[in-house]
């Protein structure tokens, strides 16, 4: 399923893949966050996923007409993870408002994992 406008000169469709990608890359700018992690958490082992599969760490979902995000996350250790996590929803937020068009209805955001030094 994809988000789709219409207006009197056609329609626009953009990917929930889109949409995953532009709210890594807003995550990814705010202070105190690893990376994201892969939604597949298995044995309590969060995997710090690559630039390249940034959208493979948040889940989007369409209904109706309303978006609603779920990232997950790694932090560094030593960070306010409170803190950090406010930043990234602030960030994705305003990045879908001002870049797509979208206004989430809700961002969720799962820390599954902390960073000391070079492990997770």
């Amino acid at each position: 399923m994809e988000k789709e406008w219409t207006n009197e000169y056609g329609k626009v469709i953009i990917a929930r893949e889109v949409i995953a990608k532009i709210a890594g890359l807003a995550a990814m700018e705010c202070y105190g966050l690893v990376g994201m992690a892969s939604v597949k958490v298995q044995d309590g082992i969060a995997q710090l996923l690559g630039w390249e599969n940034l959208s493979k760490g948040v889940v989007v979902n369409i209904e109706d007409d309303k978006v609603s995000l779920e990232l997950n996350i790694i932090v560094e250790y030593g960070t306010n993870i409170h803190q950090v996590a406010n930043n990234i929803i602030e960030r994705v937020n305003y990045t879908l408002q001002d870049k797509v068009g979208i206004k989430a209805s809700s961002i969720d955001v799962n820390v599954q994992g902390v960073r000391v030094g070079n492990a997770v």
